[in-house]
């Protein structure tokens, strides 16, 4: 169990399970984590159901940067969950590309050392791609965990990623985090 008002960054993406990050928050939430997310516009557009998860959560649900003047309401984050990660945002991410503010927390936090768990959604194709395994290749030497290969997120044939929402191992993300939370204490 985590002290108390440990806060968990869920940054969501426009892939299959995205539909279903409320299973993610539930166990964040059993764990002791609240939960704040931060959602790409694409899983904000047509994967997610934002009221729900603003209610689940008790937090708004962010994807655009704050208007000038507005207050932050932002807590710090403690640990980063990026699930599932597409093939685009784990690429841009790895090229220091932060052209929306996903990439951009993503980009500072990971500057700031901030325990980072990935948990990709790609299939087979974009696993193979050569600057996909430079990107999670970097991402790893930055000292974030990614979890793909055995025993963590196995891509799947092109055309069947549905067939593996219902089994995307989100207790695995949070895991990482934990571990890793533990060991800086």
């Amino acid at each position: 169990m985590n002290p108390p008002n440990r806060v968990l960054y869920v940054v969501v993406c426009g892939a299959g399970p995205a539909g279903a990050v409320g299973r993610l928050v539930d166990l964040a939430h059993t764990r002791g984590w609240q939960v704040q997310l931060i959602a790409t516009a694409t899983a904000r557009d047509y994967f997610l159901d934002i009221a729900a998860l603003e209610t689940l959560t008790s937090r708004p649900v962010r994807s655009t940067y704050r208007p000038r003047g507005e207050p932050a309401t932002v807590p710090h984050a403690d640990a980063v969950i990026v699930a599932p990660a597409t093939y685009n945002t784990i690429n841009k991410w790895a090229a220091g590309i932060a052209d929306t503010y996903p990439l951009s927390v993503l980009a500072e936090l990971t500057g700031l050392g901030v325990p980072i768990a990935v948990l990709p959604f790609v299939n087979q194709a974009f696993a193979a791609n050569r600057v996909f395994t430079r990107s999670v290749e970097t991402l790893r030497a930055a000292g974030i965990t990614v979890l793909l290969g055995p025993g963590a997120f196995e891509p799947h044939p092109p055309r069947t990623g549905e067939d593996k929402t219902a089994t995307y191992p989100w207790h695995l993300a949070l895991d990482a985090v934990a571990e890793q939370t533990a060991r800086r204490r």
